[in-house]
């Protein structure tokens, strides 16, 4: 997801999205244990997504919006 699209979201929906995206990193990583994962780079977007949300938080946070 791009940036711009986690800016729109309000706080709340920014946390939300963040537990949402780790229970879908943990059971990609689950699945790709078992063996089971078909697209084995989804792993790499939820986590380079899970980045971008945070980095948006701390701006949000300091106050660099």
């Amino acid at each position: 997801m791009k940036a711009s699209k986690f800016r729109e979201f309000s706080d709340e929906e920014l946390i939300q999205k963040e537990v949402d995206m780790r229970e879908d990193l943990f059971k990609l990583r689950f699945q790709h244990a078992s063996q089971q994962l078909q697209n084995t780079c989804r792993i790499k977007e939820v986590k380079r997504d899970i980045a971008c949300l945070l980095t948006i938080w701390r701006q949000r946070i300091k106050g660099q919006r």
